[in-house]
Protein backbone atom coordinates (compact mmCIF):
# COMPACT_ATOMS: atom_id res chain seq x y z
CA UNK A 1 0.00 0.00 0.00
CA UNK A 2 1.50 3.09 -0.94
CA UNK A 3 1.33 6.83 1.33
CA UNK A 4 -1.56 8.20 -1.07
CA UNK A 5 -3.37 4.84 -0.31
CA UNK A 6 -3.11 4.30 3.61
CA UNK A 7 -3.42 7.86 4.10
CA UNK A 8 -6.73 8.31 2.01
CA UNK A 9 -7.96 5.36 4.02
CA UNK A 10 -7.79 6.99 7.10
CA UNK A 11 -8.54 10.27 6.19
CA UNK A 12 -11.99 8.60 4.50
CA UNK A 13 -12.59 5.91 7.41
CA UNK A 14 -11.01 7.41 10.51
CA UNK A 15 -10.05 11.33 10.45
CA UNK A 16 -10.30 11.17 14.28
CA UNK A 17 -7.16 9.02 13.45
CA UNK A 18 -5.64 12.93 12.73
CA UNK A 19 -6.38 14.72 16.04
CA UNK A 20 -5.12 11.47 17.53
CA UNK A 21 -1.87 11.66 16.28
CA UNK A 22 -1.57 15.12 16.55
CA UNK A 23 -2.71 15.18 20.86
CA UNK A 24 -0.62 12.20 21.01
CA UNK A 25 2.61 13.00 19.32
CA UNK A 26 6.17 13.28 21.80
CA UNK A 27 6.85 17.14 21.30
CA UNK A 28 9.96 18.44 20.26
CA UNK A 29 12.59 20.73 22.27
CA UNK A 30 14.39 23.33 21.21
CA UNK A 31 17.87 23.11 22.10
CA UNK A 32 19.76 25.19 23.79
CA UNK A 33 23.49 24.04 22.63
CA UNK A 34 23.11 24.45 19.37
CA UNK A 35 20.92 25.66 16.19
CA UNK A 36 18.33 24.33 14.90
CA UNK A 37 17.57 22.42 11.93
CA UNK A 38 13.83 22.85 10.26
CA UNK A 39 12.43 21.33 7.33
CA UNK A 40 9.84 23.41 5.09
CA UNK A 41 7.20 22.24 2.89
CA UNK A 42 4.21 24.58 2.59
CA UNK A 43 5.38 25.84 -1.11
CA UNK A 44 2.59 24.10 -2.67
CA UNK A 45 -0.16 24.98 -0.92
CA UNK A 46 0.43 28.94 -2.42
CA UNK A 47 0.52 27.29 -6.19
CA UNK A 48 4.29 27.03 -5.74
CA UNK A 49 5.15 23.48 -7.25
CA UNK A 50 8.95 24.37 -8.42
CA UNK A 51 12.15 22.79 -7.49
CA UNK A 52 15.68 23.74 -9.65
CA UNK A 53 14.39 23.46 -13.18
CA UNK A 54 11.15 21.91 -12.90
CA UNK A 55 8.21 24.09 -12.79
CA UNK A 56 5.82 20.94 -11.58
CA UNK A 57 8.46 18.99 -9.20
CA UNK A 58 6.63 19.12 -6.66
CA UNK A 59 2.91 17.59 -7.81
CA UNK A 60 3.32 14.32 -6.74
CA UNK A 61 2.23 14.28 -2.76
CA UNK A 62 3.76 10.78 -2.58
CA UNK A 63 7.12 12.05 -3.69
CA UNK A 64 6.42 14.80 -1.41
CA UNK A 65 6.13 12.99 1.28
CA UNK A 66 8.63 10.49 1.17
CA UNK A 67 11.29 13.46 0.53
CA UNK A 68 9.72 14.97 3.42
CA UNK A 69 10.09 11.37 5.87
CA UNK A 70 13.48 10.93 4.57
CA UNK A 71 14.72 14.45 5.75
CA UNK A 72 12.78 13.94 9.28
CA UNK A 73 14.87 10.58 9.49
CA UNK A 74 18.52 12.31 9.56
CA UNK A 75 20.03 12.88 12.64
CA UNK A 76 20.27 17.01 13.45
CA UNK A 77 16.66 17.48 12.29
CA UNK A 78 14.80 19.30 14.67
CA UNK A 79 11.18 19.86 13.20
CA UNK A 80 9.31 21.03 9.98
CA UNK A 81 6.68 23.47 9.00
CA UNK A 82 3.99 23.18 6.67
CA UNK A 83 0.13 23.78 6.20
CA UNK A 84 -2.52 21.55 7.69
CA UNK A 85 -2.78 18.51 5.54
CA UNK A 86 1.21 17.93 5.37
CA UNK A 87 1.51 18.16 8.85
CA UNK A 88 -1.34 15.92 9.07
CA UNK A 89 0.05 13.12 6.62
CA UNK A 90 3.34 13.39 8.82
CA UNK A 91 1.46 12.98 11.62
CA UNK A 92 -0.04 10.15 10.91
CA UNK A 93 3.26 8.40 9.65
CA UNK A 94 4.84 9.01 13.06
CA UNK A 95 7.45 11.37 11.17
CA UNK A 96 7.12 14.11 13.51
CA UNK A 97 7.62 12.01 16.70
CA UNK A 98 9.99 14.28 18.72
CA UNK A 99 9.97 17.37 16.26
CA UNK A 100 8.81 21.14 16.52
CA UNK A 101 6.31 22.23 14.69
CA UNK A 102 4.95 25.26 12.89
CA UNK A 103 2.04 26.02 10.85
CA UNK A 104 1.65 28.17 7.82
CA UNK A 105 -0.85 30.66 8.71
CA UNK A 106 -1.28 32.70 5.05
CA UNK A 107 -0.99 30.67 1.41
CA UNK A 108 -3.75 33.62 -0.07
CA UNK A 109 -1.33 35.27 -2.47
CA UNK A 110 -1.01 32.76 -5.28
CA UNK A 111 2.33 32.49 -7.19
CA UNK A 112 1.43 34.18 -10.42
CA UNK A 113 -1.81 35.67 -9.28
CA UNK A 114 -3.32 38.79 -9.96
CA UNK A 115 -3.72 39.51 -5.90
CA UNK A 116 -0.54 37.79 -5.36
CA UNK A 117 -0.05 40.77 -2.80
CA UNK A 118 -3.42 40.50 -1.03
CA UNK A 119 -1.82 37.55 1.33
CA UNK A 120 -4.67 36.95 3.46
CA UNK A 121 -4.50 34.29 6.22
CA UNK A 122 -6.38 31.09 4.95
CA UNK A 123 -4.49 28.37 6.45
CA UNK A 124 -4.12 28.03 10.63
CA UNK A 125 -5.09 30.64 13.21
CA UNK A 126 -3.23 31.10 16.61
CA UNK A 127 -6.44 28.58 18.03
CA UNK A 128 -6.13 25.59 15.54
CA UNK A 129 -2.02 26.03 16.12
CA UNK A 130 -2.80 25.50 19.74
CA UNK A 131 -5.23 22.98 19.32
CA UNK A 132 -2.78 20.93 17.44
CA UNK A 133 -0.06 21.34 19.79
CA UNK A 134 2.20 22.83 17.21
CA UNK A 135 4.86 25.50 18.71
CA UNK A 136 4.26 28.28 16.53
CA UNK A 137 2.48 29.76 13.64
CA UNK A 138 4.83 31.25 10.55
CA UNK A 139 3.45 34.10 8.28
CA UNK A 140 4.82 35.52 5.01
CA UNK A 141 4.75 39.20 4.70
CA UNK A 142 5.69 40.81 2.29
CA UNK A 143 6.05 44.27 1.67
CA UNK A 144 4.93 46.59 -1.51
CA UNK A 145 5.22 50.31 -1.07
CA UNK A 146 3.60 50.71 -4.56
CA UNK A 147 0.43 48.21 -3.53
CA UNK A 148 -2.09 48.77 -1.39
CA UNK A 149 -2.85 46.03 -0.46
CA UNK A 150 0.34 45.36 1.72
CA UNK A 151 -1.60 47.44 4.42
CA UNK A 152 -3.99 44.50 4.83
CA UNK A 153 -1.16 42.10 5.01
CA UNK A 154 0.48 43.80 7.81
CA UNK A 155 -2.49 44.64 9.80
CA UNK A 156 -3.44 40.89 9.63
CA UNK A 157 0.32 39.78 10.76
CA UNK A 158 -0.01 41.85 13.50
CA UNK A 159 -3.49 40.62 14.62
CA UNK A 160 -1.97 37.20 14.17
CA UNK A 161 1.55 37.40 16.30
CA UNK A 162 -1.20 39.12 19.10
CA UNK A 163 -3.07 36.03 18.59
CA UNK A 164 -0.03 33.81 18.78
CA UNK A 165 1.60 35.86 21.86
CA UNK A 166 -1.37 36.13 23.64
CA UNK A 167 -1.21 31.89 23.49
CA UNK A 168 2.52 32.34 24.50
CA UNK A 169 3.50 30.52 21.30
CA UNK A 170 5.92 31.56 18.64
CA UNK A 171 5.66 33.83 15.54
CA UNK A 172 7.47 33.66 12.85
CA UNK A 173 7.35 36.67 10.44
CA UNK A 174 9.18 36.22 7.03
CA UNK A 175 9.39 39.64 5.82
CA UNK A 176 10.11 40.53 2.41
CA UNK A 177 10.51 43.90 -0.03
CA UNK A 178 8.30 43.11 -3.07
CA UNK A 179 8.10 44.54 -6.12
CA UNK A 180 5.94 44.13 -9.07
CA UNK A 181 8.07 42.84 -12.13
CA UNK A 182 7.00 42.87 -15.48
CA UNK A 183 3.30 41.96 -13.59
CA UNK A 184 4.52 39.10 -11.35
CA UNK A 185 6.06 39.70 -7.78
CA UNK A 186 9.94 39.60 -7.28
CA UNK A 187 11.65 39.88 -3.47
CA UNK A 188 13.98 42.33 -3.03
CA UNK A 189 17.27 40.51 -1.76
CA UNK A 190 19.40 43.49 -1.58
CA UNK A 191 21.30 44.09 1.54
CA UNK A 192 19.33 47.41 2.42
CA UNK A 193 15.89 45.97 1.92
CA UNK A 194 16.17 42.90 3.73
CA UNK A 195 17.27 45.06 6.83
CA UNK A 196 14.35 47.68 5.93
CA UNK A 197 11.83 44.25 5.95
CA UNK A 198 13.27 43.38 9.10
CA UNK A 199 12.69 46.89 10.76
CA UNK A 200 8.78 47.05 9.61
CA UNK A 201 8.63 42.97 10.86
CA UNK A 202 9.99 43.88 14.19
CA UNK A 203 7.89 46.13 15.26
CA UNK A 204 4.61 44.42 14.22
CA UNK A 205 2.33 43.90 17.45
CA UNK A 206 1.41 44.73 20.93
CA UNK A 207 4.41 42.55 22.19
CA UNK A 208 7.52 40.98 20.14
CA UNK A 209 8.32 38.85 23.05
CA UNK A 210 7.27 35.16 21.07
CA UNK A 211 8.50 36.88 17.71
CA UNK A 212 11.42 35.09 15.77
CA UNK A 213 12.11 36.19 12.01
CA UNK A 214 12.84 33.70 9.02
CA UNK A 215 15.02 35.83 6.83
CA UNK A 216 16.89 34.94 3.21
CA UNK A 217 20.58 34.66 3.21
CA UNK A 218 22.01 37.76 1.53
CA UNK A 219 25.33 39.85 1.16
CA UNK A 220 26.29 41.44 4.20
CA UNK A 221 24.78 39.08 6.81
CA UNK A 222 26.77 41.11 9.06
CA UNK A 223 24.99 44.11 8.44
CA UNK A 224 21.61 42.87 8.06
CA UNK A 225 21.79 41.16 11.78
CA UNK A 226 22.96 43.86 13.24
CA UNK A 227 18.80 45.26 12.52
CA UNK A 228 17.54 42.97 15.47
CA UNK A 229 17.56 41.61 18.47
CA UNK A 230 14.91 38.95 17.42
CA UNK A 231 16.39 35.54 17.10
CA UNK A 232 16.17 34.55 13.30
CA UNK A 233 16.61 31.37 11.08
CA UNK A 234 17.45 31.73 7.91
CA UNK A 235 15.53 30.19 4.89
CA UNK A 236 17.07 28.15 1.54
CA UNK A 237 15.39 29.70 -0.48
CA UNK A 238 15.47 28.49 -4.41
CA UNK A 239 17.19 25.04 -4.99
CA UNK A 240 20.91 26.80 -5.21
CA UNK A 241 22.89 26.59 -8.76
CA UNK A 242 25.74 25.77 -6.70
CA UNK A 243 25.08 24.12 -3.49
CA UNK A 244 28.46 24.66 -1.95
CA UNK A 245 28.15 28.22 -2.04
CA UNK A 246 24.90 28.03 -0.29
CA UNK A 247 26.10 26.25 2.37
CA UNK A 248 29.33 28.83 2.86
CA UNK A 249 26.77 31.33 2.93
CA UNK A 250 24.08 29.46 5.47
CA UNK A 251 27.79 28.07 8.10
CA UNK A 252 28.57 32.46 7.74
CA UNK A 253 25.52 33.50 9.22
CA UNK A 254 25.10 30.40 11.56
CA UNK A 255 27.70 32.32 12.94
CA UNK A 256 26.11 35.25 14.20
CA UNK A 257 24.45 35.75 17.68
CA UNK A 258 20.77 36.04 16.75
CA UNK A 259 20.75 33.59 13.86
CA UNK A 260 19.69 30.49 15.83
CA UNK A 261 19.41 28.01 12.93
CA UNK A 262 18.12 27.20 9.30
CA UNK A 263 14.69 26.43 7.73
CA UNK A 264 15.47 24.97 4.56
CA UNK A 265 12.63 23.75 2.02
CA UNK A 266 13.50 22.87 -1.80
CA UNK A 267 17.04 23.35 -1.23
CA UNK A 268 17.13 19.93 0.45
CA UNK A 269 13.93 18.25 -0.51
CA UNK A 270 14.82 18.79 -3.95
CA UNK A 271 18.85 18.87 -4.47
CA UNK A 272 20.35 19.04 -7.52
CA UNK A 273 21.59 15.15 -7.56
CA UNK A 274 18.43 14.06 -6.48
CA UNK A 275 19.72 12.60 -2.99
CA UNK A 276 18.00 14.09 -0.24
CA UNK A 277 20.03 12.02 2.53
CA UNK A 278 23.45 13.56 1.56
CA UNK A 279 21.60 17.18 1.37
CA UNK A 280 20.11 17.49 4.42
CA UNK A 281 23.46 15.89 6.18
CA UNK A 282 25.65 18.22 5.01
CA UNK A 283 23.50 20.91 5.73
CA UNK A 284 23.24 19.50 9.76
CA UNK A 285 26.68 19.35 10.16
CA UNK A 286 27.01 23.45 10.29
CA UNK A 287 25.11 23.20 13.44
Amino acid sequence: MNLIEKLTEIRTFEPSKIDEALQNRKPGQLPRDRNIMVIACDHPARGALGAGGDPMAMASREEVLERCVEALSRPGVDGFLGTADMIEDLALLGALEGKLVWGSMNRAGLQGASFEMDDRFNCYDAQGIVDSKLDGGKMLTRINLEDANTAATLEASANAIDELNARKVMAMVEPFISNWVDGRIVNDLSTDAVIKSIAIASGLGRSSAYTWLKLPCVDNMERVMEATTLPSLILGGEVPENPDQALEGWASALKLPNVKGLVIGRSLLFPGDGDVAKAVDNATELL
